[in-house]
């Protein structure tokens, strides 16, 4: 067996990284299937495999000198940063971690929860054309608005335009009541919800008068060249071949596009096709396009949202 041991110097820096109950000795315990004991300030780490001891050795250092930082780490955060460092073993957790967090507006400040969430944001800072595939709850939407808002409030761009095929109406909106707003306002809904989280209400509404944020279905995008724009493509995987060559295609100077989508959950009549799954086929190795993969470990709503997408996964596995 090998056996090593760690002493903090500080007794209140050492109880936050041990956390309530030695909390967060137990977690690291369970999943490096280790031993650890504490005595005071001091951990001894024991296991009978030497990369697991300096796993955690590293991690627990880490994490203490992230703490002697001021930075203030919840309980998520120990899980994210045991599992980045497992994929990154020469990762600087204590760097990571004070750039971890985006100040997104006065009002929000942004910090992503699993490691694709972080590839997710550091794709939109780095590339023109981005798409998040993935299921519910993993924050696509939602990070790709909290972004296109940074660069707003800081000039990056002039303009934000949220867009989403309205399916069910067929875009076809001249039936439904009302003026145009009114028509696709419940189609556009999740993203006035993530918009307003980020801003006050009174400034998101100045923003729509002035012309700065768009809200607009899929078909209001045909014909037109949008400079220095932030674009979201929301639900894409109910546009058509045409209708996501048709966006695409919009870009222009100083713009970037976010794509997402959830290939497993698409509405369009059988005999269409999924503009998203044609794009991931076609575009795939274009320098300046970044295709970003969610999966059920990146679910953030809650921990039964995970658990009901995996029940219905094997459900529908075994009536097929």
């Amino acid at each position: 067996m090998i056996e090593k041991e760690l002493e903090f110097r500080s007794t209140s820096l050492a109880q936050q990284l041990f956390g309530p109950q030695e909390r967060y000795l137990r977690f690291l315990e369970k999943r490096l299937g280790i031993e650890i004991h504490s005595r005071g300030t001091s951990v001894y780490i024991v296991s009978n495999e030497q990369e697991k001891v300096e796993i955690a050795c590293k991690f627990l250092v880490q994490m203490y000198e992230t703490l002697r930082e001021g930075v203030l780490l919840q309980s998520s955060d120990y899980d994210y940063g045991l599992t980045y460092l497992e994929n990154y073993p020469g990762a600087d957790l204590k760097k990571m971690f004070k750039e971890k967090f985006f100040k997104i507006s006065p009002k929000k400040t942004l910090a992503p929860k699993t490691l694709c969430q972080k590839e997710y944001l550091d794709a939109i800072n780095t590339k023109e054309v981005v798409f998040a595939i993935g299921p519910a709850g993993t924050g696509k939407t939602y990070l790709a608005v909290a972004m296109a808002v940074s660069f707003l409030l800081q000039k990056k761009i002039k303009r934000l335009i949220l867009t989403r095929p309205a399916l069910e109406a067929g875009e076809k909106l001249g039936f439904l009541p009302g003026d145009i707003l009114e028509k696709v306002n419940p189609y556009l809904r999740p993203l006035y919800d993530a918009l307003h989280d980020m801003l006050d209400f009174g400034k998101v509404q100045e923003m729509m008068d002035a012309g700065v944020i768009e809200v607009a279905p899929l078909a209001f995008m045909r014909g037109r060249t949008l400079n220095r724009s932030f674009i979201i493509l929301d639900e894409a995987q109910n546009t058509t071949p045409e209708q996501m060559k048709m966006f695409l295609t919009r870009l222009g100077y100083g713009s970037r596009a976010i794509i997402t989508g959830d290939i497993t959950q698409i509405d369009l009549p059988k005999k269409e096709h999924s503009g998203l799954i044609q794009a991931e086929k076609v575009l795939k190795g274009i320098e300046g396009i970044k295709f970003v993969y969610f999966s059920k470990k990146d679910v953030i709503r809650h921990r039964l949202v995970g658990e009901i997408i995996e029940a219905y996964e094997r459900f529908e596995s075994e009536i097929s």
